[in-house]
């Protein structure tokens, strides 16, 4: 088996994969624009994903400030601002980033967000009510998504909300169908992680499985107050 990279080498391979190979076909992605039979699964499983984590924040947001952490091109960071949330969305692609801000011009609540491009752990951004970490980690290895949530954790009020990507039979298939692809049209391998893990390490509150077409993945709150 080979070692785990370090997170700091898997971040900067990630960011190249969305900065570059991958920009064109993630806008078209996340658009309303026509995909293949097997996007479009990735993208209804993507929106009811999207809707679970929505749900699991509240209704009315004034006053708290939320991390979209991964926020890719804005679509969770624009419903929570509409919330009345103030939020800060980082991603590691700038070209994400420029996408998310445009598409959010004009929309209501976007006043209350601030666009990054860089590293979801930095401290900088201090303590905040919640996190959201929407399909950003499953591109890590289990120790290094292991302490990613751990410090995002110790510096959130109320919640972490995150996504990963269960040990199932269906999506070891898939991922072995994937390998299968040119190369230029892969995206960074996915690590599968144990629930158990999860569970084992950290207090969590409401979990939710989402597995429609080629995209598997399940919610977790960690939950911090």
């Amino acid at each position: 088996m080979m070692p785990a990279l370090s997170y700091e080498k898997r971040r900067g391979e990630i960011e190249t994969y969305f900065d570059r190979t991958a920009m064109e076909n993630w806008a078209r992605l996340t658009s309303t624009a026509p995909v293949s039979g097997i996007r479009a699964t990735v993208r209804a499983g993507r929106e009811e994903m999207r809707n679970h984590l929505l749900s699991w924040l509240p209704e009315d947001m004034h006053g708290m400030r939320l991390l979209d952490a991964g926020c890719g091109t804005g679509a969770l960071a624009l419903a929570a601002a509409a919330r009345g949330a103030i939020v800060t969305a980082i991603d590691l692609s700038p070209q994400l980033i420029a996408l998310a801000a445009e598409r959010a011009t004009g929309q209501p609540g976007a006043s209350r967000i601030d666009f990054h491009a860089g590293d979801m752990l930095d401290p900088g951004f201090g303590r905040i009510d919640y996190v959201v970490c929407m399909d950003s980690i499953i591109h890590y290895h289990a120790v290094n998504a292991i302490n990613a949530l751990r410090q995002l954790a110790g510096r959130t009020e109320r919640a972490v909300l995150f996504t990963f990507a269960p040990r199932t039979l269906l999506l070891g298939g898939m991922l072995s169908l994937g390998k299968l692809f040119p190369r230029g049209e892969r995206s960074p391998a996915i690590e599968p992680l144990r629930e158990a893990r999860l569970r084992e390490t950290f207090s969590i509150g409401r979990s939710a499985r989402v597995s429609a077409g080629f995209y598997i993945s399940q919610a977790m709150e960690l939950v911090t107050c």
